[in-house]
């Protein structure tokens, strides 16, 4: 079937792209075959004066190419040879005597972009879903069609670098004010509107675009010293928020370089030769491979056996109005608009949890990403009070109350008491076992936990964890509705402190230790870093508070004895009233709300010295493997459904590096053997706490791995 229909409108071609069988347009081989063959015709039929560019999918232009052909490169010459052709097919259309016109609806990514640029010209509707963008570094290759070339030069080095080594999308009146695109007008009047555009183009020729900016903008874009000191910057900024980890944003802001100071030409054959290089490398491949997984588990469907179906959730009920409770609030109704109801003990509380949600949409509204109407509908969705009053008309209730057992079980009979008999309960009980939480529930068939990450607006993942009791319905429900929320949602097994929590642990556990011996925090935190996480593990227990941190420790340590026994460092802490960044005194000064260094009286408290001289490779090696076992041990419970669900789930909850793939990835890089006898070397010094994991020690002897060689 063909991927292109063409209807000619007063002498205009109107190409119409819908790939068949597929949700969104994609670039695959064939596309790129028989778009080039209707380029020949098109130049070559003498009636058609100009051409339209259209999507025939409702909420999509062009997503890009296709990734799974890209995952079948196996040499750096494919890659080459699959960047080069889609430079050749992209410059067929910059260089064809007919003007092109680009009608963008929807998604326009990545080589749906490459070729957009390649059009003379560009309409974009003013829709929410239309986002223009060239997000392949994310996926750890550059832009491969010329991207590189063509953007710098439609819209200016500096504002092409912010998209491109960013992997950012704009809104289209966003990609307006940038030159990006020509015109923005609403989807209804799209095709007529590129129609008159290209018949106009054809008649009187292509406008001569304005530059943008104004003396800096000359100075710093257009004059080769000043280019110098933008590129000098750039390359500062992706250091220091990379690591040096991903090779991508370097190499894309190299062949911007080559393309603006030794020509088009010359770019493009760097854009190709990096491309090549990065799609067969190791970054490249974790980073695809948890996209697929990540693609997967947004519409996994085989989350339950049988055929049960999501209710549809009208009314949310939320108890607690804290930094969590709000921002669960805020978030909900951003993506999902649903009518909201906080209820906490106090109604200043209650005040202040409003107010935080609605600081939720107010940020959107300044960005832009709301207009006003739609910021005032969805406040008016927000109400709160210190009863139950409402709770009986609520589908789902989440609470989001002190991590205490007793406080939640109360909540939850309180709720039974005040909702009705098929409301759903859900704890955001970030490690207590939810079927303790149930253990006197009226419907423990509609009672779950629902765990969010701080702060919830942010952080993407969200685990879903069903008890033995748990319906079907409750839990097909509560994935649904975390999808709707904007989340990745994973499924886990109902035990302490489920597995992102349950994989922390004793990596937090771990860095007190450190602590205790006197190695410096510093030392510490740039070391994981270094590693490739977004911040170590002593700022990280700051900024979950030392006191949640505590009490998850216990819950931890009762469950799985010594192995999880906590250090003493966190006791000493909150006996000096220090909590961490919540109350602006933790291992970390607090100025404004802001970190400000490391707070050297901490270690009178601990009654250590800080160590000179500390090997810093053996505190990488302790903090990790201490993980690493954990996630082998609690793979083997069957915490996770499988290993797919557990690197997810790690990535996006604690920020474990992508460019790892993964703790359990990371394991079958290794190899189970030497993470085994690395662990034993760990146990001979440090203790049993190390001691490798039954499932890892049979995994060594069998040669087993997670995932597929």
């Amino acid at each position: 079937m063909s991927s292109f229909t063409t209807t000619t409108e007063d002498s205009v071609a109107v190409v119409t792209f819908d790939l068949p069988g597929e949700p969104v347009n994609k670039l695959t081989a064939a596309v790129r075959l028989e778009f080039e063959a209707l380029l020949i015709h098109l130049r070559d039929d003498s009636a058609i004066k100009a051409v339209v560019l259209i999507s025939g999918k409702p909420d999509s232009f062009i997503a890009g190419a296709d990734i799974e052909e890209f995952t079948a490169l196996t040499t750096q010459a494919e890659a080459e040879r699959l960047s080069f052709e889609g430079q050749e097919m992209v410059s067929r259309v910059e260089t064809l005597a007919k003007p092109v016109v680009a009608a963008i609806h929807g998604a326009c990514l990545g080589g749906g972009l490459e070729l957009a640029l390649a059009c003379h010209y560009r309409i974009a509707t003013d829709h929410p879903k239309t986002q223009l963008g060239l997000p392949e570094v994310q996926l750890g290759i550059i832009p491969g069609a010329g991207g590189c070339q063509r953007l710098p030069r439609l819209i200016g080095v500096r504002a092409a670098l912010d998209m491109i080594l960013a992997g950012k999308s704009e809104r289209a009146l966003k990609a307006l004010r940038l030159g990006l695109v020509d015109e923005v007008v609403p989807h209804s009047i799209l095709r007529s509107v590129a129609v008159a555009a290209a018949g106009r183009l054809a008649q009187t020729g292509l406008p001569r675009r304005k530059s943008k900016g104004g003396l800096q903008d000359t100075l710093l874009d257009r004059t080769a010293a000043g280019r110098r000191m933008v590129y000098r910057g750039a390359r500062q900024q992706v250091l220091k928020k990379t690591g040096n980890h991903y090779p991508a944003p370097l190499a894309a802001l190299e062949a911007v370089r080559v393309g603006l100071e030794h020509g088009i030409a010359a770019g493009l054959a760097e854009e190709h030769r990096a491309f090549g290089e990065l799609a067969v490398g190791d970054v490249s491949r974790k980073l695809v491979q948890i996209f697929f997984a990540t693609t997967s588990l947004k519409k996994d469907d085989g989350i339950v056996p049988g055929s049960a179906v999501p209710r549809q959730i009208r009314r949310l009920g939320i108890i607690g109005s804290g930094f969590m409770g709000s921002g669960i609030a805020g978030t909900a109704v951003l993506n999902v608009e649903v009518d909201t109801r906080l209820k906490d003990a106090d109604l200043s509380r209650v005040g202040k949890g409003l107010k935080a949600a609605i600081e939720i949409l107010s940020e959107r509204l300044k960005r832009r990403r709301l207009t006003r109407p739609q910021y005032e509908r969805l406040t008016a969705l927000l109400s709160g009070g210190d009863s139950y009053a409402g709770f009986g008309r609520a589908d789902l209730v989440i609470e989001a109350v002190f991590e205490e057992l007793d406080l939640k079980r109360r909540v939850l009979a309180e709720v039974e008491a005040a909702a009705r008999p098929d409301t759903i309960f859900a704890s955001n009980t970030s490690t207590i076992p939810i079927r303790d939480i149930a253990a006197s529930a009226e419907r423990p068939e509609r009672v779950l936990g629902m765990h969010f990450f701080s702060p919830v607006e942010k952080m993407p993942l969200l685990e879903v964890i069903p008890t033995e009791l748990t319906s079907p319905e409750a839990i097909v429900t509560a994935v649904r509705f975390g999808r709707r929320m904007g989340k990745t949602v994973i499924v886990v097994d109902d035990h302490p402190g489920f597995w992102v929590n349950r994989i922390l642990s004793p990596y937090l556990n771990e860095a007190a230790f450190l602590l205790e011996e006197g190695v410096p925090i510093e030392l510490i935190d740039t070391t994981m870093a270094a590693w490739g996480f977004p911040v170590g593990p002593v700022a990280l227990l700051d900024e979950v508070g030392l006191d949640v941190a505590q009490k998850a420790g216990r819950v931890m340590h009762e469950a799985f004895g010594e192995r999880m026994k906590p250090a003493g460092a966190l006791s000493r802490m909150l006996a000096a009233n220090r909590f961490g960044r919540k109350n602006g005194v933790g291992f970390y000064r607090y100025e404004d709300g802001h970190k400000a260094g490391v707070d050297s009286s901490v270690y009178p408290l601990l009654g250590v010295r800080p160590v000179e001289g500390a090997d810093a490779r053996l505190v990488e090696r302790r903090l990790v493997y201490a993980m690493l076992n954990e996630a082998a041990g609690a793979c083997a419970e069957g915490v996770i459904r499988c290993a797919r669900d557990g690197d997810v789930g790690a990535i996006y909850g604690i920020g474990f590096p992508p460019f790892r793939g993964g703790p359990l990835r990371m394991l079958d890089d290794l190899g189970a053997a030497r993470a085994v006898e690395a662990l034993h070397l760990l146990q001979d010094q440090h203790g049993e706490r190390f001691r490798p994991a039954a499932a890892l020690v049979e995994m060594s002897r069998q040669g087993g791995r997670y995932y597929p060689a």
